[in-house]
């Protein structure tokens, strides 16, 4: 195969790691990365060693799903007590780094009461001189910023961290991404290498063009054991999809999830790629039906579900730009995203609401995203209208109708919808399931529950429909795709709530004579 020229299996996946831990925008960010180390994965890791075996009950436990349970067998208990034994003794600045938020925090709650804060600052923890800025709000409510760009610096953002698994998708569902490990096992290659590596977009380039074993190899710096196992990720035929392109007209495609393909012969579009390997099943659209050349990626926020390594690493060297919303600029629960993936060697442009960015025959606006965040100042979430083949357009992720009045002002300034797609999971995750490590201080449970990571419900998802006066309405899947489980990690049945309120939303539509759907693995419109 060396000699020859070879691609890709269609079926490659990659898994990012971070000390072992499967990486998303709190695991790499450099100051979330280690609020998340310290008070969460070192944690977890501590309880499963004290108690394996309730540890794997749990996780193959369906009414604990999407639970905090490492889900490896008591047989490599060792292994991830060398694991802990690891982050310990290599990431100690980074635990600090950690302890030194927390205690800053406590710091300005107690000390800060409306008097300067100049005296305050000799006080902090050395760990984070020159990193922070203390600031009251016009409420007197102190809080302390971060200066992201200099925490991505040496010394704070280590790539040393980072690493990939390659594997072939065999069609079980992989472990839970927020809560189990990825240890060495047969079939996997593991690359200790950054992110940013030209050899992984070396090896995802052999989707479209041919390469060889020898050439990857190199690229990958690979040994001889590794040379080996790459050989069995490679194949002498190309699995692309001969409509991946079209010639005139427009079409969408949804490709599961909150993954939209837009495409006119002159650009294509992608929306929070999360897209699927091909194991083998059908009903779905995969990495191999994605055009050759993606001029821009929407992303719509930074939850794990809609900024998705595993697929955008497979995508550099391909895309124009990756739009992100633009953040808050220091707020510990709001990093940067255009930050973050520029690190990874992401081309990045980030936009606030009404931005506008133009391309032959359209347009993209960024409009605002209200909800879904728990009630947390986190301001990097966006949704999108988009002008296409002369339709309107908008892309809705998981906005909440809380304040129809907001679409009233959006239809206003973009005009009337053609097309509305939407999420509509309406009664999601508590606050402390994705933002416990960041929270300084404790919450009870009570107050956890009542701010839930939920997008619209019926009512409020139908209001949004009126105002924006939308001739369609589709609804995406709501993590109800098998294949996604390893992210979604949800489950629902015909009683869920959610799913009756998709249904009670669809019969509004038929009433309003708006045409709707419920969106599930694939689906195709063309004009």
């Amino acid at each position: 195969m060396s000699e020859g020229q070879s691609f890709i299996r269609p079926n490659l996946i990659i898994e990012p790691l971070v000390d072992r831990f499967y990486a998303w925008l709190y695991t790499v960010a450099p100051v979330q990365a280690a609020m998340n180390l310290n008070f969460l994965q070192v944690p977890l890791l501590e309880s499963y060693l004290q108690s394996p075996e309730a540890h794997v009950l749990a996780s193959t436990n369906p009414e604990l799903r999407g639970g905090y349970f490492v889900g490896i067998e008591e047989a490599r208990k060792d292994e991830v007590k060398a694991l802990l034994d690891g982050i310990r003794r290599d990431r100690a600045d980074m635990l600090k780094l950690a302890q030194a938020v927390a205690d800053a925090e406590d710091a300005v709650r107690q000390s800060a009461t409306g008097f300067d804060l100049t005296p305050l600052y000799p006080k902090l923890p050395p760990e984070l001189a020159g990193l922070i800025e203390l600031a009251y709000d016009t409420s007197n409510q102190a809080s302390v910023h971060f200066l992201e760009p200099l925490a991505y610096q040496p010394g704070v953002y280590d790539e040393g961290r980072q690493s990939v698994q390659l594997s072939l998708e065999d069609g079980i569902e992989r472990p839970f991404i927020l809560s189990t490990p990825r240890l060495p096992k047969p079939g996997t290659l593991d690359l200790h290498i950054p992110f940013h590596h030209q050899g992984l977009q070396e090896l995802f380039s052999a989707r479209l063009r041919p390469s060889n074993l020898d050439r990857l190899s190199d690229a990958l710096e690979l040994d001889a054991a590794g040379r080996a196992q790459l050989s069995a990720f490679l194949t002498d035929s190309p699995s692309l999809a001969p409509d991946r392109h079209i010639d005139a007209g427009a079409r969408i495609r949804y490709f599961g999830h909150a993954c939209l393909v837009l495409q006119t012969p002159e650009v294509s579009i992608v929306t929070d790629p999360f897209i699927s390997a091909e194991s083998g099943a059908a009903g779905r659209y995969t990495l191999d039906d994605l055009p050759d050349r993606i001029d821009y990626v929407l992303i719509t926020h930074g939850h794990q579900d809609h900024i998705v390594l595993e697929t955008l690493l497979q995508l550099r060297g391909r895309v124009g730009t990756v739009v992100v919303p633009r953040s808050s600029r220091g707020n510990l629960v709001d990093p940067s995203l255009r930050l973050y993936l520029e690190h990874l060697g992401l081309p990045v442009t980030d936009v606030d609401d009404f931005d506008e960015l133009t391309f032959p025959g359209g347009r993209i606006i960024a409009t605002p995203f209200l909800g879904e965040h728990a009630d947390l100042d986190i301001r990097a979430k966006q949704t999108y209208f988009v002008h296409l083949g002369g339709r309107n357009l908008w892309l809705g992720a998981d906005s909440s109708g809380i304040e129809p009045a907001l679409y009233r002002r959006i239809r206003a300034h973009v005009g009337k919808i053609d097309m509305a797609f939407l999420g509509m999971e309406c009664d999601g995750a508590p606050l402390t399931w994705l933002y416990q490590a960041l929270l300084t201080q404790p919450v009870t449970k009570r107050m956890s529950d009542s701010r839930k990571l939920s997008g619209s419900n019926a009512a409020q998802a139908g209001d949004i429909v009126d105002e924006l006066g939308a001739s369609e309405a589709y609804i995406y899947a709501m993590g109800e795709e098998h294949w996604l489980g390893h992210v979604m990690a949800t489950s629902y049945n015909d009683d869920s709530y959610q799913l009756k309120q998709v249904e009670e939303f669809l019969d509004a539509c038929a009433t309003r004579g708006v045409k709707a759907g419920h969106l599930f693995g694939q689906q195709e419109w063309r004009w």
